[in-house]
């Protein structure tokens, strides 16, 4: 070094410390989330809604009844269609107040409830005696099977137009002193085409199981009916 200085005058600058070549790692950001694909049986199989789920709403009245086992009976899936498994025999099930409850689970629109409501209802009225035991829930069955067929959803309403003429075959004339609170919502849905055949024919089994006065009922609220 003594004999750069001297012979050239220049001082060199010492070099700078290299670098080191080796950078760290930079952290990998984090991967998407990968939904999961729905699976086919998805599609066969609806899937049973949880009334107390964190993010659903509120249950319905029916749907909190059903949960916590108030009614006695469970929905069996089958590979073709589904049904009604009992709890006990349905004999000897006290329709006060489970006929009114299945009445009003009528109005549901998810599943198990719409299938477990209509089925019930139904075959909780092909038991032996079960007109003595409808007729005087009657004035509670009326109001559940009127906001029925009021409701805006069409499932709904043909459940209840169904369950109309199930109970109408059961109570036979019994129907007549409510059936005028019933006609005034059948009589606007007559106004769509894809009901008109339907509900003539649910006015048609009113007027067979309640007998002539049927008739003068349903013309007051339905003048356009035609007797069969």
């Amino acid at each position: 070094s003594n004999a750069l200085r001297m012979s050239s005058g220049i001082q060199i600058k010492p070099k700078t410390a290299v670098q080191k070549s080796k950078t760290s790692p930079v952290p990998c950001s984090p991967e998407p989330a990968i939904k999961p694909q729905p699976k086919p049986s998805d599609k066969l199989n609806p899937k049973t809604i949880d009334p107390f789920g964190a993010h659903s709403r509120p249950p319905s009245a029916f749907a909190a009844i059903y949960t916590k086992g108030g009614i006695p009976c469970r929905l069996v899936h089958g590979s073709v269609k589904h049904r009604l498994q009992w709890e006990c025999l349905p004999e000897t099930v006290p329709f006060d107040p489970l006929l009114v409850t299945l009445a009003e689970g009528l109005r549901e629109t998810k599943h198990p409830y719409t299938f477990v409501s209509k089925e019930g209802f139904k075959e909780l009225l092909t038991v032996e005696g079960a007109a003595a035991k409808a007729i005087p829930l009657l004035p509670r069955l009326i109001p559940a099977l009127k906001a029925t067929l009021a409701h805006s959803d069409d499932e709904v309403f043909g459940r209840g137009l169904d369950a109309l003429v199930q109970l109408s075959a059961v109570v036979g004339p019994s129907l007549n002193d409510h059936l005028k609170h019933l006609l005034t919502n059948l009589s606007r849905r007559l106004m769509d085409k894809k009901f008109r055949e339907k509900i003539t024919v649910a006015l048609q089994k009113l007027e067979q199981y309640g007998g002539k006065a049927t008739v003068t009922i349903i013309k007051s609220k339905i003048p356009t009916y035609c007797s069969i």
